[in-house]
């Protein structure tokens, strides 16, 4: 090893050496000073009421809303109204009188089948019962006249009536031939062209009405004393933010054993037919309305051991209040006691704030 080598070494361990002996010494005055540390929030981002600065917070004013006791579940949009457009009989279409997507009302003509053959053979048997009519009342004064017998009377009488009974059902087979709509509704998509050849097999097209529309939905059987005809409902329906309101108009007479649930089914206005059949609709069943109170989130609540809490905000600090609460769902809690309309309730944030701590309103509701 050199000369120059060893001199290194030694140089190297005079300075960590040192630098030991000393730190000890040095380390207070590395130290951050108090305001400083203080300055910059105690180390934590945004500073919080604990380390002396303003805690973010959103706020609601409080104010009295409609109390109604809800179940929430989910159900189906159906129509009002819905069938499947077939012919009773047989035979080639001549006419088709509608287009798809249309709006019909109630009677209006669908469609034509060819009736030639049968209207050849209702004019043979008007033929018929005109000889028919002119035997029988010829039959008939023979038989005043004691000329010829009973039975022979009732024979002309029997050929009259069996020939009028013909002409009859001829004529509801003719009916037949022209399918009408059998109420108010929107044609969907047609299956079958002019000149086709149908029977009572052959799917002509579906006829829908959905003014009013109806909901099929269910309830767990333990709310089944609590709904009934009558009650009322709220529902949102996919791909909208629009509230719907409907009424219970028929409940199954028992529950299903394999879910324990009531099936229900409610109808609800759609003049502007914007609730589609077999759309998804989330639910709210209104079991009982207890008019006004004052709801808040249920975020806002603090339970504690003595009962629960709320931080509202006076004069720019946080300050603690009692609360005595009441009915409660999933989102919110009714207020029975210690809160007042206009009162400034925090509702996030809560976990930031102490009682006469500063606090910052982020956000107005």
């Amino acid at each position: 090893m050199t000369t120059f080598t060893k001199r290194l070494l030694t140089a190297i361990i005079i300075v960590l050496v040192g630098a030991l002996a000393f730190y000890p010494k040095l380390k207070p005055l590395l130290a951050p000073k108090p305001d400083e540390k203080a300055a910059t929030g105690g180390g934590k981002p945004g500073g919080d009421a604990k380390g002396g600065g303003k805690a973010s917070v959103d706020v609601m004013v409080v104010n009295m809303q409609s109390l109604d006791e809800k179940i929430l579940t989910t159900g189906t949009i159906i129509p009002n109204e819905e069938v499947e457009v077939r012919s009773e009989i047989s035979g080639r279409v001549t006419g088709i009188f509608f287009k798809e997507g249309q709006y019909v009302k109630k009677d209006a003509v669908l469609l034509r089948i060819n009736d030639a053959d049968l209207q050849a053979q209702l004019q043979k048997l008007l033929s018929n019962k005109q000889l028919a009519e002119t035997n029988e009342s010829r039959q008939k004064r023979l038989l005043e006249k004691e000329a010829i017998s009973r039975q022979e009377y009732d024979i002309a009488q029997t050929n009259l009536n069996g020939i009028l009974a013909d002409i009859e059902n001829l004529k509801v087979q003719i009916s037949k031939t022209v399918i009408r709509a059998p109420f108010d509704g929107t044609i969907g998509l047609r299956y079958i062209s002019s000149g086709s050849y149908i029977s009572p097999a052959s799917r002509i097209a579906t006829l829908t009405n959905t003014n009013p529309a109806k909901l099929d939905f269910s309830v767990p059987a333990k709310y089944a004393q609590l709904v009934r005809q009558g009650s009322k409902i709220q529902f949102l329906v996919e791909g909208s933010s629009r509230q719907y309101g409907g009424t219970v108009y028929a409940v199954e007479t028992k529950v299903d054993p394999e879910t324990r649930s009531l099936l229900l089914r409610a109808v609800s206005p759609n003049n502007d037919r914007t609730l589609v059949p077999g759309a998804f609709a989330r639910i709210n069943v209104v079991l009982n309305s207890h008019g006004n109170a004052i709801v808040v989130p249920t975020e806002a609540i603090i339970p504690e051991q003595a009962g629960q809490k709320v931080f509202v905000v006076r004069n720019r600090k946080a300050e603690s209040v009692p609360v005595e609460i009441g009915l409660r769902n999933d989102r919110t809690v009714e207020i029975r006691s210690g809160l007042h309309v206009g009162d400034s309730l925090i509702t996030a944030g809560t976990q930031l704030v102490k009682p006469g701590g500063e606090v910052d309103i982020r956000n107005l509701n």
